[in-house]
């Protein structure tokens, strides 16, 4: 990873960047140039209003030019007061210069040609100069002013550091620009017992002995890379990296910064070894902006504090930010809920002959921006959060009116499978609600399968063989999902009045890759054939593996190979095509 420069310069020291930050921009030389040009414009046209005899014709009136040398004199002043104002130093001595040229003119013009009309343009130039001189003088007073200000605004006054508006100035400037950079999140560890015990003078001290061999370091660039020291307040600073090529090469600049700190410190007479925690992230790997920026950094030094690590380095991962991840994907469900959102795919599955069984329908949702989230972000998140009934029946809901208006007045024999929480299974009213939803619909029971998984038996036995009974009563077929993954306790699969077997794709992955594995595969399948329960095996992307289950006897599959999840619309169309 190269820099690619900054607005601030590539191989400038901290001074020189805050400078930079600290500047107050004047206006533009093209700004300049159109005043100075329209300077020299009118300044012509009043000498020449002077010496045209002739009277101009203006709307049929002869008018003589020289009423207009006024104007012309005006726009001229007004040019050179706007020099002065808006071009500071410039600006004044071209203003100066041009002043002080034109005056012998007009001496010679009153002393030798007796041209007393020169009289009151040279006393004019005389009073523009008092005046644009009186400008500059209050501009440099209101400059000099406004660089306290910019220095103190970019500038932590104990260390002479930039402070946190400084960095996040220059971050976001980098981010612009799209050059790579890491920022690195340092919190002193102690440092508050210092400042208890050898009071708040002898803690500035610390800090600024740190804060000049810091930035010493970070202006020699002996760290290898080009670095920003800045001061966020306290006893936390932060470190800008750039030109680096690896996470090696953060690491080694982090480690000098690291060894310059645990060097001995001596104030007055008493000897501080000092260490540091240090978290960062990188652009844009991590995060585009500064603010996520600064934010993960700070996260990825926490998590060492929460640990209790000292004097440690840590890199900032998703993990570390799985609850405000888990927030977010919770406040995206609701909202996917409310807005309807979440949304039915189905996928095929087929017997080993290559016809359709039916389908299983999958919760898709989409973002606020119309990308979708994945699966594997959301329903975690929905299960944890309570919200997985809310997706469920969302999901039953709109896969049975699908497979109701399929089935209207049509003889197909195929089956809707859907997967039903736990937590969706325990509710009071769980069976009231697919009953609901079944009568609105006019899916017939007996189209119509549930894929529950073994773990219903280990959270509550009785209350879950009274719902799977009762549903079995309506006609519902009952399917055990991911079956061998779980407990696969044969006692529980006994009890389960169940109809299918799923074998989880985990094993399909795998099940070619040695003898011991598709016997487990055989094995599995053999026990589903025994208690005479049909069995259907996910996840089969390949012909090897569909030739191997055709072997080792397997009723149906479901998988990549013979179909995707799809929308509604393209499985009406799959069904019209097939049946």
């Amino acid at each position: 990873m190269k820099n690619n420069g900054s607005a601030f310069g590539t191989n400038r020291n901290i001074d020189s960047t805050l400078k930079n930050l600290s500047g107050h921009r004047g206006a533009s030389k093209f700004a300049f140039a159109i005043i100075l040009l329209l300077y020299i414009v009118a300044a012509v046209f009043t000498v020449l209003t002077t010496r045209i005899p002739a009277p101009v014709m203006v709307f049929g009136n002869p008018i003589p030019p020289n009423i207009f040398t006024g104007v012309f004199s005006a726009i001229s002043n007004i040019c050179i007061v706007l020099m002065a104002v808006f071009f500071k130093k410039a600006g004044y001595f071209t203003a100066l210069v041009i002043l002080v040229l034109n005056s012998p003119m007009m001496v010679v013009n009153i002393i030798v040609r007796h041209n007393y009309t020169s009289i009151p343009g040279f006393f004019t130039n005389l009073l523009t100069v008092v005046a644009i001189t009186m400008i500059y003088i209050n501009n440099c007073r209101i400059g000099k002013y406004q660089q306290r200000l910019g220095e103190q605004a970019v500038t932590d006054m104990l260390t002479g550091l930039p402070n946190r508006f400084a960095c996040t100035e220059f971050m976001e400037d980098l981010a612009r620009r799209g050059v790579d950079f890491a920022v690195v999140s340092i919190d002193l560890n102690n440092f508050k017992s210092i400042n208890d015990i050898m009071g708040h003078e002898i803690g500035d001290a610390v800090l600024n002995e740190v804060a000049s061999r810091w930035k010493v370091l970070a202006d020699s660039h002996m760290s290898g890379t080009l670095d920003f020291v800045a001061r966020l307040g306290g006893d936390e600073f932060s470190l800008i990296v750039r030109d680096f090529h690896s996470d090696t090469d953060i690491m080694d600049t982090i480690n000098s910064y690291k060894y310059e700190l645990e060097r001995k410190l001596t104030i007055e007479n008493c000897d501080y070894f000092l260490t540091a925690r240090f978290g960062y992230a990188k652009f844009p790997e991590d995060a585009d902006n500064a603010v996520t920026l600064f934010s993960y950094a700070d996260s990825a030094m926490h998590e060492l504090k929460r640990q209790r690590i000292s004097n440690c380095v840590l890199h900032f991962t998703n993990s570390l930010h799985k609850d405000e991840l888990t927030l977010e994907i919770e406040r995206k469900i609701r909202t996917a809920l409310d807005n309807d959102a979440i949304m039915c795919y189905l996928q095929p599955q087929y017997d080993m002959s290559h016809k359709l069984r039916g389908f299983e329908a999958f919760a898709r949702m989409k973002d606020t921006d119309g990308s979708f989230i994945s699966p594997a972000e959301f329903i975690p998140v929905a299960e944890k959060t309570g919200l997985i009934d809310r997706v469920d029946i969302t999901v039953f809901r709109q896969a049975a009116a699908f497979m109701g208006e399929i089935l209207k007045d049509r003889d197909l024999d195929i089956t809707l499978s859907v997967n039903i929480s736990v937590r969706h299974l325990l509710k009071n009213n769980f069976l009231d609600e697919i009953k609901e939803i079944m009568g609105e619909t006019g899916i017939p029971s007996d189209h119509l399968e549930f894929e529950i998984t073994e773990s219903i038996m280990v959270d509550s036995e009785g209350r879950a063989l009274q719902y799977i009974n009762d549903a079995k009563k309506l006609g519902i077929k009952v399917a055990i999902d991911d079956f061998g993954t779980g407990y696969s306790s044969l006692s529980y699969l006994h009890k389960i009045p169940a109809d299918l077997l799923k074998i989880d794709k985990s094993f399909i992955d795998v099940m070619n890759n040695s003898e011991s594995s598709k016997q487990y595969v055989a094995t599995i399948i053999s026990i589903g054939h025994i208690l005479n329960l049909d069995v259907i095996s996910e996840g089969v992307e390949s012909n090897e593996q569909l030739e191997t289950l055709q072997k080792i006897g397997c009723d149906y599959i479901q998988g990549y190979l013979w179909g995707r999840p799809m929308s509604l619309y393209d499985a009406a169309k799959l069904v019209s095509e097939t049946t």
